[in-house]
């Protein structure tokens, strides 16, 4: 490719790969490279990005980069830790920061020009760190700061040297796309890459990687792999693809059914369902650490597609294994050299792994985001209703049912806030749910809203500072229903109280003692959550308007103030890439007939409404 090119040096974080999004968005090829690239590698690229990530600049095995690539002449450009690493190697300080910043931010620009060129003097920002440039290195300038902390953004305009906190590549940042075109105009690149241009170039790199051989396409009838389908058929031809589609007995109401008819009518004839319900049901049976879950759910769709080959007498030595993966699947299984493991994708465990570096697996869409996807879903002619489908996660509702072993989550809880091993700690007189819930309720009513809050006996994964948390949420119980002032609630207790990364509105049910029972995957349970989020879809595909939602989880949580019963959270969320998102403001009068159908369930105890942005919250609670 003959492409002018910008280099994104990649030092972890999650959104690196969205910051090679939003240079393609702006008609640029970008490429991510290892920050341990030399400098003379780099001078071919009109501008290089110091991306983020999730470790302290000044660690003793902190990532760093060839000091030479500050000598090359092209504007740079540091990110979050981009930025203190810009300033640590420059001549500046960075610290670890009294004060934390998780979540959506205001900055004040002071020098509305260059970098800020058309941009307003107070915008919103998407911040996720916890160290904090405290002084300067020599030529560089305060150029923005926020209402909690100066160095914002910062430049040294005679050596076109920009860094900014915050992330200015994620749509949280209502004005970062403006931000990083006025760095590719400082950088006078050209804008010569389009998903026309990736189109064709995919179908090159399809032919070079398949050969003579054929695909055996793993389906979910997910937007993903459909439109891998769609692209492998139109490089290769409808007779070379065969798709899969494995029905788990994880999938909602009947989706297998839905799936195979939906796509028979959009022109897709090579499609096969293998119904494997008994055997990911039996093998999930008394399973109940997420990652364990997610990494036995992965491993079986490799036995099953094992199976169906033996079950069509085919020679897998003719065949290349398909899958419509993405970048976030990649990057939030640590995918890449410095991120760290926010959750493993089942597209991503060990034996996939091994699989793709031995070139026996192809994954068309593997560089791509959710929103680009889409648009090359649009381009290749795919029906709106399944170019468009909200996103369901390949485990299904395999991580949206929590479950408990029985462990004691009180001695853990106190282990986790004082530091101390849970072996080795006496819960009496350590802090502890009760401890922490006062202090959090005493914030909220500082802030205005009066209610109770109560930490809850079970924990989700989160991502704060691109690391992955494993933390307890918060339920608030209160008669406010103020969206905004329950967003910023929100935003402060994940910031200020580091024992939770979620915090949950409760829609019914009243505060009491919860507690957690021992539950597992079992198909009573799986068959639970099913008709309660059909009835969720149902009445949703009722409402007045979309509230530009983008998924809708809904995750059963065996936590109740009633023995043996079971909590539901409800998870609407508004994203565009699936590596950022808020939560979804739906009208009452909706959620009211939500909680009628789901408390008409007499197994539910609880309905709760999830107030989490990502970060610090993951959109999938596991």
């Amino acid at each position: 490719m003959n492409h002018e090119k910008v280099a994104v040096l990649d030092f972890g974080s999650q959104y690196t790969h969205l910051l090679a999004n939003r240079m393609r968005r702006h008609g640029v090829y970008t490429e991510i490279l290892e920050p341990e690239v030399s400098a003379d590698d780099l001078k071919e690229y009109k501008a290089i990005i110091l991306s983020g990530g999730p470790q302290s600049v000044y660690a003793e095995d902190a990532p760093t980069l060839d000091q030479n690539v500050f000598d090359l002449g092209v504007p740079i450009l540091g990110v979050c830790y981009g930025h203190q690493l810009m300033q640590h190697l420059l001549g500046g300080k960075v610290e670890a920061g009294g004060t934390k910043e998780y979540g959506l931010a205001n900055i004040n620009v002071k020098k509305p020009e260059g970098f800020f060129k058309n941009i307003s003097e107070k915008n919103q920002v998407w911040m996720s760190h916890g160290d904090t440039v405290e002084e300067l290195g020599p030529g560089f300038e305060e150029i923005a700061s926020s209402e909690d902390l100066p160095f914002s953004a910062v430049a040294n305009e005679e050596r076109r040297f920009y860094g900014v906190q915050y992330h200015p590549e994620v749509t949280h940042s209502t004005e970062g796309m403006q931000m990083l075109d006025n760095f590719l105009d400082i950088a006078g690149v050209s804008r010569d890459w389009s998903i026309k241009e990736f189109i064709k170039e995919e179908i090159d790199a399809i032919h070079d990687k398949v050969g003579d051989k054929k695909v055996f396409l793993l389906c979910s009838g997910g937007v993903d792999s459909t439109v891998a389908f769609a692209l492998l058929e139109k490089a290769l031809g409808e007779d070379r693809v065969y798709g899969l589609l494995v029905d788990t007995g994880l999938m909602r109401l009947d989706e297998a059914n839905k799936v195979k008819n939906m796509l028979d009518a959009a022109g897709f004839k090579n499609l096969h369902v293998a119904d494997k319900k008994t055997e990911f049901l039996t093998a999930l049976a008394g399973k109940t650490e997420p990652e364990e879950k997610r990494k036995i759910i992965g491993n079986l769709f490799w036995e099953v597609k094992e199976q169906a080959a033996e079950e069509l007498d085919l020679n897998m030595d003719e065949w290349v294994v398909g899958q419509g993966t993405i970048y976030p699947d990649t990057i939030e299984t640590g995918g890449t050299k410095h991120a760290d493991t926010i959750k493993t994708h089942h597209n991503r465990v060990d034996l996939m792994v091994e699989l793709i570096e031995a070139g026996k697996v192809i994954e068309p869409l593997a560089q791509l985001y959710k929103d680009e996807v889409r648009d090359l879903g649009e381009e290749l002619g795919l029906p709106h209703e399944l170019v468009w489908r909200q996103p369901f996660p390949g485990p299904g509702l395999g991580v949206r049912i929590l479950c408990h072993s029985g462990k004691d989550v009180q001695r853990e809880f106190a282990a986790e806030v004082t530091g101390l091993d849970a072996k080795d700690i006496a819960v009496v007189g350590e802090p502890n749910f009760e401890e922490s819930s006062q202090n959090i309720t005493k914030f909220i009513n500082e802030q205005g809203i009066e209610g109770v809050a109560q930490v809850l006996p079970i924990k989700s994964v989160g991502v704060q500072g691109d690391e992955r948390t494993y933390k307890h949420p918060v339920a608030i119980f209160t008669d406010s229903r103020n969206w905004d002032k329950l967003e910023l609630i929100s935003t402060g207790i994940t910031n200020r109280f580091f024992e939770v990364n979620r915090v949950i509105l409760a829609l019914s049910g009243r505060p009491g003692e919860f507690s957690l029972s021992v539950a597992d995957l079992s198909e009573p349970r799986v068959e639970l959550l099913q008709r309660i989020d059909d009835d969720v879809n149902t009445i949703m595909a009722e409402a007045p308007e979309s509230y530009d939602i983008w998924q809708f989880p809904v995750v059963l949580m065996p936590v109740s103030t009633n023995t043996g019963g079971e909590s539901v959270v409800l998870r609407p969320i508004v994203s565009t890439e699936a590596m950022t998102a808020s939560f979804a403001r739906i009208d009452l009068e909706v959620l009211d007939k939500i909680v009628e159908k789901a408390t008409g369930e007499g197994a539910v105890s609880h309905i709760f409404y999830d107030l989490t942005h990502k970060p610090p919250g993951t959109i999938e609670w596991e």
